[in-house]
């Protein structure tokens, strides 16, 4: 840019101001590309040479892929094992960063059983042809308990070495969190379904009302021709007896869609306790007692906008690739 500024014309000064360098940038570059044809900086060759060369990058790869879990030390002590030159913590992380690697918490996922992974695949074939039309039919539920007061463990404060005791550096914990509420709630393509606040544990009887007092009106508006399918996970207040009796007395107004377990990915509602969660994280005024916790949970969930359930509906054909290209496995929803 300098010699074509420079070549086409421009004083020094015209193209220090047009390029925003000096006049002494300006008049040293195109003096070196007069006199020598130099055309770069070569600011590449300058510094002290890598002590990890692309084989050694090779080499540390292979113990990263061997033990996902191994600190920074025992990284660097495996790889000095052999080798004529040793490096230090500092360079083998500047290396790990180098190749892209960085330290991150790993992802939780539920542990998938031998036979659990090949009902989900077999859950996953049957229903891989199935299009945003069909997934449009079926209404998702779910149970979820949230807590009072919670101990985040990805909070992070500034603090001095001599801090560690100030109050306000410290995070309060209260046995069982300070208790919580649990919900019960569902949802289509179409709209937000009841969300009802369970007062105990969640037993058979206690399911049957919400199924009778809840899921059966729902079904029936939503899909008055008998073409609705419910979801709900194999919890064992689901697969009682007096569930699957009143079930069978309703199968011509809706079908119970046939769920494989431990696959909360496939189910969206998670999606939707976790937006209630990062909410609730997000108030102004925290409750202080369950009732203002409850009240608090019911005006999130009613606030839901209508794109956020109905995208993560539309999800639901990338959700079944996934179970597929994981042979069942885990996936990243």
């Amino acid at each position: 840019m300098v010699v074509g500024a420079r070549r086409a014309g421009l004083s020094i000064s015209q193209s220090a101001q047009l390029l925003g360098f000096s006049r002494t940038t300006i008049s040293r570059v195109y003096k070196e590309w007069c006199e020598k044809g130099k055309t770069s900086s070569m600011w590449q060759s300058c510094g002290r040479k890598c002590l990890v060369d692309a084989r050694g990058q090779r080499r540390m790869g292979r113990l990263i892929q061997a033990d996902r879990r191994a600190t920074l030390t025992e990284i660097t002590t495996r790889y000095n094992q052999g080798m004529e030159q040793s490096i230090c913590e500092a360079t083998t992380r500047t290396t790990l960063r180098r190749m892209g690697y960085n330290s991150r918490r790993p992802h939780r996922v539920p542990l998938i059983s031998t036979t659990n992974r090949k009902k989900r695949l077999q859950f996953a074939r049957a229903h891989q042809n199935w299009t945003v039309e069909d997934w449009k039919n079926v209404a998702w539920s779910d149970e979820s308990r949230f807590l009072l007061r919670h101990s985040d463990g990805r909070v992070r404060i500034w603090r001095k070495q001599n801090e560690n005791m100030d109050p306000s550096c410290l995070v309060t914990t209260v046995q069982a969190g300070g208790g919580g509420v649990m919900v019960w709630g569902m949802f289509s393509w179409h709209t937000l379904g009841p969300l009802v606040p369970i007062g105990h544990r969640l037993n058979a009887m206690d399911y049957l009302s919400i199924v009778s007092d809840h899921v059966h009106p729902f079904m029936t508006t939503m899909y008055p021709s008998s073409d609705g399918y419910f979801q709900q996970d194999n919890a064992p207040c689901h697969k009682a007896r007096i569930i699957s009796n009143w079930f069978l007395e309703h199968d011509n107004e809706f079908t119970v869609l046939q769920w494989p377990p431990q696959s909360p990915d496939l189910n969206p509602i998670e999606h939707l306790w976790d937006v209630v969660e990062r909410e609730l994280r997000a108030l102004d005024v925290h409750p202080t007692n369950l009732h203002q916790l409850q009240d608090a949970i019911l005006s999130i969930w009613a606030n839901i906008s209508k794109e956020c359930f109905q995208h993560l509906v539309e999800s639901m054909p990338r959700r079944i690739k996934a179970v597929l290209k994981a042979k069942g496995g885990q996936t990243q929803y």
